[in-house]
């Protein structure tokens, strides 16, 4: 007994129609109470209901159809989660009628395919960030992470801290951070004060003129 054919399209803004891709469906035997639609949703918004209800009506012998393959996903890590869990459940996948089944050899080396360009982006995506993050770093830009008070507002907190007027909450909600936030502030070293700059150095005293006065000898 032949499988059931269940139809998703999708379409980005509310602007667009789904008028063809539904046409298409049809063209290419879904009926019109199989096919389910997300209307103003992106491909990389994966929370989509129409793919949901899609992937749950389908089982195992049945065919999830779609116009293309980026009407079903936008982003490769995407596609490969969807087509992973469709080769587990036995559902063959029509992408505009050409049908890949992942129980023979062609069906498997399409699914395969987006596994080894999925682990590609995601690789790729990691190398330009290290790259980026080099970048950043000789030039001066990337700092770390910033604490979250100003210097001035570190000092008023150990000050307001050492009065014991005010618990860790309390300095917690005066200042709008979380206890953590208030504990290393208070262990973090304060910078010390800088040496003034201005006016000149103070000159020793030679130990010439630290000594008592002598009578001149009058004989």
């Amino acid at each position: 007994m032949p499988g059931t054919l269940i139809g998703y399209a999708r379409c980005s803004t509310d602007a667009q129609d789904l008028t063809a891709q539904r046409q298409r469906l049809v063209e290419l035997g879904v009926t019109e109470g199989q096919i389910y639609l997300d209307h103003g949703l992106t491909g990389t918004h994966r929370k989509r209901p129409g793919l949901d209800q899609a992937l749950a009506a389908v089982r195992t012998g049945d065919t999830l159809v779609v116009p293309k393959l980026d009407r079903l996903a936008r982003s490769v890590p995407d596609a490969r989660a969807i087509g992973d869990d469709l080769a587990a459940r036995g559902i063959k996948l029509s992408l505009g009628g050409q049908i890949y089944d992942p129980t023979d050899p062609i069906g498997k080396m399409f699914f395969n395919i987006l596994a080894t360009f999925a682990e590609f982006e995601v690789d790729l995506l990691r190398m330009r960030t290290r790259e980026g993050m080099a970048i950043a770093r000789a030039k001066g830009r990337l700092r770390g992470r910033q604490p979250k008070l100003s210097l001035k507002q570190q000092t008023e907190l150990r000050r307001m801290y050492h009065t014991g007027d005010y618990s860790i909450t309390d300095l917690a909600e005066v200042f709008s951070i979380s206890r953590p936030t208030v504990y290393r502030t208070l262990h973090r070293t304060q910078p010390a004060p800088a040496p003034p700059t201005t006016g000149p150095p103070d000159r020793p005293i030679h130990p010439i003129f630290l000594s008592a006065p002598t009578t001149p000898d009058r004989r």
